[in-house]
């Protein structure tokens, strides 16, 4: 499936990749002048990954609040929450950022697993007073993120960055503010949030009008000296900055501790919601035989996902997502490790290479206060 933007992509001669299960644009410059874009500017690029749902009704607050793990019931006209969409047995099943209309929630999604979380969602709509619609065809996004892409979007739109200066990571309760503003005369939707821990926002545009949003963006990132870059540059830089992606480092295998999201996706005082029981189990115990961590690798070639890691010839486990690191002048990337070798400076193999743990979240009973009774 190609991007509303592939012909702006081609124009400027842009290399292919595949993202998200998306063909979207892997880079337009060199590695290394497109990350130094991203943390030395405003770096403008293409997110055309997302499914968009909207749920209205008299219900709807209620309702995804007792499906989601992020506090919704909260949540105000002009304010968001990210969280996740978990099945009973605490597995993850979608992630989801939530922003509150004044009559509707507008859900976003990822595409690629779009289906099954739009049938997810709907098949727990019973008695509730909620109607969920699939809008993805209707709209299309790009992000601006880098020190001067609020300077960006302030030349484009005449808008600062709601919490502009927040770094990940964001804590579960604090909203991704958002409002409408114009850009290249075309009404969007401006969304406080990042893709690589640095500040940014996605702006999400009628799909029929986004190209003119593209260039007015571009330009405005020219004058902050900033432009384009590909996904190629922005993996690196998620995952130098701790960044996990959906599909890529979790997905329904795992639960949301193992792949370090309890302080960034979960409300711990929001109430019941499906699949708490699980987290709930695990935050009071706080013992895991396997979680991701950040390791980096010799050489510059860094091994595919799904390279196995290996401790004296056993299995201790495997590649989820890599990328050079311009900043490191290494491969790195992310791994789930069974607690044996997971600890910072454990060494490790694989086909091809030796591995060393840079950081190993390693959960422990949280101190957040335990949940309300559901109600």
């Amino acid at each position: 499936m190609a991007s509303p933007l592939s012909e702006q992509h081609n124009l400027l001669g842009a290399r292919l990749g595949t993202y998200f299960g998306l063909e979207l644009p892997a880079g337009y410059s060199p590695l290394e002048s497109e990350w130094t874009r991203g943390r030395e500017t405003a770096a403008l690029f293409d997110t055309n990954y997302h499914a968009v749902f909207e749920l209205s009704g008299a219900d709807r607050a209620r309702y995804l609040n007792a499906v989601t793990s992020g506090d919704i019931r909260s949540l105000q006209p002009g304010g968001g929450a990210l969280g996740l969409l978990l099945n009973a047995q605490g597995h993850i099943v979608a992630e989801l950022e939530t922003y509150a209309l004044e009559d509707r929630f507008l859900l976003l999604s990822h595409a690629v697993a779009g289906q099954r979380t739009f049938e997810t969602l709907d098949k727990y709509i019973i008695m509730d007073d909620c109607t969920l619609t699939d809008v993805s065809a209707q709209w299309a996004s790009c992000a601006l993120e880098g020190p001067r892409a609020e300077q960006a979007l302030a030349t484009a739109c005449g808008v600062e960055i709601p919490g502009a200066q927040a770094r990940m990571p964001a804590p579960p309760t604090a909203a991704y503010a958002h409002k409408e503003v114009v850009i290249g005369g075309v009404n969007c939707r401006v969304l406080r949030k990042f893709h690589f821990g640095l500040p940014g926002a996605e702006i999400l545009a009628p799909r029929n009008a986004v190209a003119d949003v593209w260039a007015a963006l571009a330009v405005a990132a020219g004058k902050s000296g900033g432009g384009p870059i590909g996904w190629q540059a922005i993996n690196a830089l998620r995952i130098e900055a701790g960044v996990r992606w959906f599909s890529y480092d979790f997905d329904d295998t795992v639960i949301p501790h193992e792949a370090g999201l309890e302080q960034t996706h979960i409300s711990y005082t929001k109430g019941c919601y499906t699949g708490q029981e699980i987290v709930e189990r695990v935050r009071s115990r706080g013992r895991l035989n396997r979680w991701l961590s950040l390791v980096e690798f010799s050489g510059s070639a860094p091994p595919e996902r799904g390279t196995k890691l290996l401790a004296e010839g056993k299995e201790w486990g495997q590649v989820t997502s890599s990328s050079y690191s311009p900043g490191r002048k290494k491969g790195i990337g992310f791994a789930y490790l069974r607690k044996e070798h997971n600890t910072a400076g454990a060494a490790l193999e694989y086909a091809g290479g030796t591995a060393r743990v840079l950081e190993s979240p390693a959960p422990t009973p949280a101190d957040a206060p335990r949940p309300t009774q559901c109600e």
